[in-house]
């Protein structure tokens, strides 16, 4: 007899997975609620996570949850396919490819801190980028450049802060001083 369905079982790395990413798109969907007096200017703070996962898992891990971040995130907010999905998208991908870089840097000089600003800027260029190409076909959208450069540089830093304290509990609990 053949079966009729297909069980597909995930394994703990997939599991481990979609509760990393349940994590970031619940920041993105909270994130989303808070009033910025600027368009395009967020916290970003499911970038804490997906630094985390970078750090603690790897590069691949770390693209996994990005990407179903995007994806799940603007499902959930009813952004999917619209302008503000593809700004994201490729946000993230700017910044993943960048992470995917400079992960490799000497971690004695480059830890979550830095990490997490190079990532920033990556994410702003890379939406930048996009929107002059697409959205907004004049020079005149580099003029927002030093406002979203400053907006990186202190989200990224808190975010990387962030990230680095929960690193290091993590690390503290998994040798027995917590």
């Amino acid at each position: 007899m053949i079966p009729s369905t297909i069980e597909i079982r995930p394994g703990a790395d997939d599991v481990r997975i979609a509760r990393l990413a349940a994590a970031a798109i619940v920041l993105s969907v909270a994130e989303a609620a808070i009033p910025l007096p600027l368009p395009g200017v967020k916290p970003g703070l499911a970038n804490i996570v997906i630094l985390i996962v970078l750090l603690r898992w790897g590069w691949r891990d770390a693209v996994w949850v990005a990407l179903l971040r995007v994806f799940a995130g603007s499902l959930l907010l009813g952004q999917f396919l619209a302008p503000g999905f593809f700004m994201g998208l490729a946000g993230s991908v700017a910044s993943l490819v960048t992470l995917g870089l400079v992960v490799h840097l000497p971690a004695r000089w480059f830890g979550p801190v830095s990490l997490s600003i190079f990532a920033a800027f990556a994410h702003i260029g890379g939406q930048l980028v996009l929107a002059r190409l697409w959205l907004v076909p004049h020079d005149g959208v580099f003029y927002l450049v030093p406002v979203f450069a400053l907006a990186a540089t202190v989200f990224g830093l808190i975010n990387g802060l962030v990230a680095a304290r929960l690193l290091r509990d993590w690390a503290e609990q998994a040798h027995g001083r917590g």
